[in-house]
């Protein structure tokens, strides 16, 4: 069932309802804490929500929690009753339709995006909802899946003199949004370089494989549009954002990922225009290969219409006819024929139509 179909389940149900809005990517969900300050690093897997609570309220301790899997609306509905996080904020989390955007719900701030992971094998974009919940000293981040972007800001942790452990959670969530928007790069170099092979291809030898590739690469450029595009807002809206919860020193980071984020808006459009201009191109290439193909058939044609005269002339059984009982009239013909077909290959040469 897809997402659309899901989400009509929600209907004519109270604002706040939690019903989860996507499909299920993963047999269990996992629970991941890491607790941290400049002095100490805490990490644990959990099987249960409660085991969180050891760290919720101990001082000097800034926590991230990580939910992958979004099916078990108890885990959500708990983790989010211990953080006194509003309904509708949950119920956004359970969506995976949401658009990237930013909301401020004073005692914390909501932060979706897409986190964007290339699958080689298949060669295909798989496009996860990552919700980021900032509040005063915890993260708490849940993804559709497990696997994500964010191995090298967990490595980070591990050197007590990293940024990650001696400033606050809003640092963490820049760069968990770093990592996310980083990845995009890596994506775009991948797409960079096969569009560059399939140019040279589409050139030498356009083939109806080659289109189809096209279009694929040009779903994949709309897919990276739409989640890039509000990601620009989104960033927007943290540098804005009139809240105690995001420091000043991080706003200034902020500013570095938003221009990130313009590169990668440029780059898809740039990618954009080039498989459209593929698309002509492959069109183009297809046509005049067409009209090549006509050129030698009508010149072969042509030459052959006189020639066709010749037989058709000689094929007639009159009686009356003086070559036919002339000992050389069968080669003298042949001879004429050959000599005219010749000449008239040589004059289109000539003139450069073959």
């Amino acid at each position: 069932m897809g997402t659309f179909g899901r989400r009509g389940s929600k209907t004519g149900l109270a604002p706040g309802t939690l019903i989860h809005v996507g499909e299920k990517k993963v047999e269990k969900v996992v629970i991941r804490v890491l607790a941290y300050n400049s002095e100490k690093l805490i990490e644990r897997e959990l099987e249960t929500v409660e085991g969180c609570l050891e760290f919720k309220d101990q001082p000097g301790i800034n926590l991230w929690i990580n939910v992958d899997g979004l099916d078990r609306i108890d885990v959500i509905e708990k983790l989010g009753g211990y953080f006194d996080i509003h309904p509708l904020t949950l119920e956004d989390v359970l969506n995976t339709g949401q658009r990237p955007k930013t909301e401020d719900y004073e005692s914390y701030i909501y932060t979706v995006l897409k986190m964007m992971l290339l699958d080689t094998e298949r060669e295909e974009i798989v496009v996860d909802q990552v919700s980021i919940i900032i509040g005063p000293n915890y993260i708490l981040s849940f993804q559709e899946r497990q696997g994500d972007v964010f191995d090298p800001v967990r490595e980070r942790f591990e050197n007590p003199a990293s940024r990650l452990r001696k400033n606050g959670v809003d640092y963490l969530a820049y760069s968990m949004i770093d990592a996310v928007v980083d990845n995009y790069f890596l994506i775009l170099e991948h797409f960079g370089d096969e569009i560059e092979y399939l140019e040279e291809g589409l050139v030498i030898q356009p083939r109806p494989e080659t289109l189809r590739t096209i279009q694929k690469y040009k779903r994949d450029m709309i897919i990276l549009r739409k989640s890039v595009w509000p990601l620009r807002e989104l960033i927007n809206g943290l540098q804005r954002i009139e809240s105690n919860l995001i420091k000043e020193t991080t706003r200034i980071y902020l500013r570095d990922i938003y221009d990130h984020t313009i590169q990668v808006i440029d780059s898809v459009e740039d990618f954009r225009d080039i498989l459209a201009s593929m698309v002509d191109i492959y069109l183009s290439s297809i046509s005049y290969r067409m009209n090549d193909v006509m050129k030698v058939l009508t010149v072969i044609a042509t030459i052959f219409i006189p020639l066709t005269f010749i037989a058709g002339v000689y094929g007639m059984n009159f009686e009356y006819m003086p070559e036919l009982k002339w000992r050389w009239g069968y080669p003298a013909v042949m001879f004429g024929m050959t000599l005219l077909g010749v000449s008239m290959f040589a004059y289109f040469k000539k003139r450069r139509w073959v």
